[in-house]
């Protein structure tokens, strides 16, 4: 009997990088990259762009501490060319050969480059829905930076043909990951379908203004659109930060935004009585009235919405609220009624001053003499002293007006649309069709999930850092097709999934699925000098999953053949 040690028998880490990988191969975005960034492999290239791309979103999806630029530590005890392709090892991803492909990227255009591959793969799968939603996000840039890093090399410009060029300015920005200390990036995404499909991205420097980017990217989008064939007269949605503009602008694209509640004709339609409007009952506890509005000049719909959920819990903050100013209105008060002026008059602003700081409450106070007896010991019967000054003295009393207009406010918001044919957008879809804004704003949840690693930049040129966040909107679109093509299959076979709780769902996250596969090993076994490999760990639930997926995820699982014996070692 032959005696088995480790130069006969070794093994790979699997995993769910095999479901990743049938993605990449299913959607064939290996061949769409290399189409446009060719490379002779005739010339002692040994991978192509498209397969170092892989790499990366491999990399980037592989929920372990290895940064997306970290190669080839990451492969070298995964089975490459399973994944990626025969005969290629660890070693052909170095960091010079990923470092060109981020270059070969910026230099074609990153923003360009997955807005084609991201239509074209989307009208394939058949990915694209009716609405395009938007929204942008800071991504925080941690490391030193080399001065020239910093300057804008290609300023962002609009090309005759609409495409943004840029390269961002690495700098400090409002952050909305409350890193105010770090040096960020923004991105722009663009989601559509049931899926949530990416199907645009952009990098802008993290000085960059939402109102204006989301904006024009829309634009840009609308007019990429007109070039291709076949699309729906997409909506574009977006929220408050993008409705100024749309009105301002009167663009010719159907939008649909929240209405900003700085705007007066919205702060004073929010405080107006329940009893005015006519509701329309979404259910849910959500209702809706629609109100023709003409602000701007332009003609829109506007709809007042009512959640009896979010009224609850503005309601609860509300009243923390109230008690916490209450203490600290005392707290002023206490503090401006030890101190001294020369006049009622200036009192009195004072008091004006510190009114304005508070909105749940009033002073109910007054000015007081502070008067002085020239002399010491006790002043005589009925001689007062002379006036030298004034003091407030008063209370803190709640404003009933204030509060009962903050509770009216409480629980709605407005949503607008220049779509004016109700056949074609249904009062009652209006809703809905914005609350679909939150598949973009997971994807920015999953783009800069810790768990994924893919959100932290430590690269020093900032055309690499726009093309790595590329790669990393890359793994959100191989993770969104991998999601719904499961939850798919799953309602299509009748299947289900347990969830980390332990009951059955037709509708589980990759996250959790892939989770279920950590410990799936590739085995390689040689024996007089012919090699077997052998996946183990399989169970019965893991080969459920499989098979909701493409037969290339079946093969990369040996589970089209329970072995797979390969000659000479080849």
């Amino acid at each position: 009997m032959l005696k088995l040690t480790d130069k006969n028998i070794t093994g790979k880490v699997l995993d769910h990088l095999g479901i990743v990988s049938a993605t990449i191969d299913n959607i064939g975005l290996i061949s769409k990259v290399d189409a446009r960034l060719p490379l002779s492999l005739n010339k002692g290239v040994k991978t192509t762009i498209g397969q170092r791309v892989s790499a990366m979103i491999l990399n980037g999806l592989g929920f372990i501490n290895t940064r997306l630029y970290m190669f080839p530590e990451f492969l070298e005890n995964k089975p490459v060319g399973r994944l990626i392709g025969k005969n290629l090892v660890a070693e052909d991803f170095n960091d010079d050969a990923l470092g060109r492909a981020l270059d070969s990227i910026h230099e074609y255009g990153t923003n360009k480059l997955f807005t084609e591959i991201a239509f074209e793969i989307g009208a394939e799968q058949g990915l694209l829905g009716k609405t395009i939603h938007v929204d942008s996000t800071s991504l925080s840039v941690h490391g030193e930076y080399k001065e020239e890093a910093e300057v804008v090399t290609n300023p962002e410009v609009i090309t005759e043909d609409s495409e943004l060029i840029a390269t961002p300015q690495i700098t400090y920005g409002h952050s909305k990951d409350h890193r105010p200390d770090l040096k960020q990036v923004i991105l722009n995404l663009a989601t559509t379908g049931a899926a949530g499909f990416p199907i645009m991205m952009e990098t802008h420097s993290g000085n960059a203004s939402d109102q204006k980017i989301l904006h024009e990217a829309v634009c840009r989008m609308k007019k990429f659109c007109k070039k291709l064939n076949g699309l729906p007269e997409f909506m574009y949605v977006g929220d408050s930060a993008m409705y100024n503009s749309c009105v301002n602008n009167n663009e010719d694209f159907i939008w649909l935004s929240r209405v900003p509640e700085s705007i007066n004709e919205a702060k004073a339609l929010l405080q107006k009585e329940d009893k005015v409007f006519s509701w329309q009952d979404l259910g849910n506890g959500y209702r809706i009235c629609p109100i023709d509005s003409n602000y701007k000049d332009v003609k829109q719909r506007w709809c007042v919405v009512s959640s009896e959920q979010a009224y609850t819990r503005e309601i609860i903050t509300l009243e923390k609220n109230i008690i916490k100013e209450n203490e600290r209105a005392n707290q002023i008060l206490k503090n401006i009624s030890r101190q001294q002026f020369a006049c009622k008059t200036d009192a009195l602003e004072a008091l004006h001053i510190l009114t304005k700081k508070i909105k749940y409450h009033k002073f109910v106070a007054h000015p007081v003499e502070v008067r002085k007896h020239p002399k010491n010991g006790r002043p005589k019967k009925g001689v007062l002293g002379s006036v030298i000054g004034y003091k407030l003295q008063g209370a803190v009393e709640e404003d009933s007006i204030k509060i009962a207009v903050a509770k009216l406010t409480k629980g709605r918001f407005i949503l607008a649309t220049n779509q004016l044919d109700i056949k074609l957008l249904p009062t009652e879809t209006i809703l809905s069709e914005y609350k679909e804004q939150s598949k973009t704003e997971s994807g920015f949840k999953f783009i800069k999930d810790n768990s994924f690693e893919v959100s932290s930049i430590f690269l020093k040129k900032a055309e690499r850092i726009s093309a790595l966040m590329m790669i990393m909107t890359l793994c959100l679109m191989v993770y969104c097709i991998a999601q719904h093509t499961l939850r798919t299959s799953l309602q299509t076979l009748d299947k289900d999934v347990l969830n980390q709780n332990g009951s059955p769902t037709q509708k589980p996250t990759m996250k959790r699925v892939f989770k279920l596969f950590h410990g799936v090993q590739v085995l390689t076994i040689v024996i007089n000098g012919e090699v077997q490999e052998l996946v183990i760990n399989l169970n019965a639930q893991l080969k459920d999953i499989l098979s909701c997926f493409s037969s290339k995820a079946l093969e990369i699982y040996d589970l089209t053949a329970q072995t797979r014996v390969i000659q000479n070692g080849n």
